[in-house]
C-alpha cells in the first residue's frame, strides 16, 4: 500500500485523512475549487494537495463529500482515471441511497477501477474517542482489512453494491430523522405556548430522549445543510409508492428552514437553544448525567439512569 486518497476536507473527511496519516500511509487529496476553509483543514491534519491526475495514482481512492456532490465528485474522478489507465480502488463514503451508488458506479464503466460502497457511521475520528464506523460492501473484504491495518474501525458486508448506501440510508433516518422531528415538535410547542410544559415533561418521562435533543439539535445545526440533501436520499431510497419517503421530503423542509435560519435572523435557532437550556430543577442531575452519555451519530448507547419519583 503506497498511499490512500480522501476527497473532501469536511470534518469528516479530514479528520479520517488525518487518522490515516497517523498510521503510516501516505495521504493525498485534491483542493482545486475548494474553500479558504477547506484547505485551512486540509493543511492543519497535513495533508498534501496534488492534482487530480496524480490523486488517482492512490492505490484507494475514498470519497467523503456531502451527499449532493457524490455523483459528480464520481464523474470526476472517472474521467481522470481513463485517461490515467489508472487500476484504483474507488470506496464512495457519502450518504447516498442505493440508486444514487448505482449511478455512482456506472460513471466508472470503461475503467480499470474497483468501485465499493461504503459508508461512514459515527463522529469524526478523534484522537482518545472511539471513533466512526466504516461499513463497505459489493467485495469489500481486502480492503477492509487495509483499513483495519491503518487504524479504522471498518466492517465488511456480504453484498453487493447498494448494501452500505441502504445501511446508511436507514441508520440516518432513524438517527437524523428523530432530531428533524424533535426539532419539529420543540419549535411547533414554543409557537403555541407549551414549551416549558413540553421540556418538563420530557424530562420526567423522556430523559434519554431529552438528553439526545440537548445535544443533537444544537449539534446539527452547523451540518443542517448537508442533511437537506440525505433526506432527499432517503425520501428516493424508501420510493414514491412509500408514504414514508413523504415524511422524509418533510425533514428535508425542516433542516432546509433551520439552514436558512442560521443564516439569518436566528429566531429558530435562538428559540430551540434556549428551550433546552432551560431544564427544569429537580430533572438536572440525572439529565446532566446522560447529557454527558454518547449519543453520537455512532448510535452508542447509555446506561439506566433511574427516573426520579414522581
Amino acid at each position: 500500500m503506497n498511499s490512500i486518497a480522501v476527497i473532501g476536507m469536511g470534518a469528516m473527511g479530514s479528520a479520517v485523512a488525518k487518522a490515516l496519516l497517523s498510521s503510516g500511509v501516505e495521504i493525498v487529496t485534491n483542493l482545486e475549487g475548494r474553500s479558504p476553509g477547506t484547505r485551512e483543514r486540509a493543511a492543519a491534519a497535513g495533508i498534501r494537495d496534488v492534482d487530480l491526475m496524480a490523486l488517482v495514482d492512490a492505490d484507494i481512492i475514498l470519497s467523503i463529500v456531502p451527499p449532493s456532490e457524490a455523483l459528480a465528485v464520481a464523474k470526476l474522478v472517472a474521467t481522470a482515471m481513463r485517461a490515467s489507465k489508472s487500476p484504483a480502488i474507488f470506496v464512495d463514503c457519502n450518504a447516498v441511497s442505493p440508486q444514487t451508488m448505482s449511478k455512482v458506479a456506472r460513471a466508472f464503466d470503461d475503467t480499470e477501477a474497483t468501485v465499493l460502497d461504503g459508508c461512514i457511521i459515527g463522529e469524526p475520528p478523534e484522537a482518545g474517542k472511539t471513533g466512526p464506523r466504516f461499513y463497505v460492501s459489493g467485495g469489500a473484504k481486502d480492503v477492509v482489512e487495509v483499513f483495519i491495518e491503518f487504524g479504522l474501525d471498518a466492517r465488511a458486508l456480504d453484498r453487493g453494491i447498494g448494501a452500505a448506501s441502504a445501511l446508511k440510508m436507514c441508520y440516518a433516518g432513524i438517527n437524523k430523522g428523530l432530531i428533524g422531528l424533535g426539532t419539529a415538535m420543540l419549535l411547533a410547542a414554543a409557537k403555541n405556548g407549551a414549551d416549558k410544559a413540553l421540556i418538563a415533561e420530557l424530562a420526567e418521562s423522556q430523559t434519554q430522549l431529552l438528553a439526545k435533543f440537548s445535544k443533537g439539535i444544537p449539534g446539527m445545526y452547523p451540518k443542517a445543510y448537508r442533511w437537506v440533501a440525505e433526506m432527499d436520499e432517503i425520501a428516493a431510497f424508501l420510493g414514491e409508492d412509500n408514504p414514508a419517503g413523504d415524511i422524509f421530503e418533510g425533514m428535508a423542509g425542516v433542516f432546509q428552514n433551520l439552514d436558512a435560519d442560521r443564516s439569518g435572523n436566528k429566531d429558530m435557532t435562538a428559540t430551540l437553544s434556549k428551550m433546552l437550556a432551560d431544564r427544569p430543577e429537580g430533572s438536572i442531575n440525572r439529565y446532566d448525567a446522560l447529557s454527558n452519555g454518547n449519543f453520537d451519530e455512532g448510535g452508542q448507547g447509555l446506561e439506566a439512569v433511574p427516573v426520579a419519583q414522581r
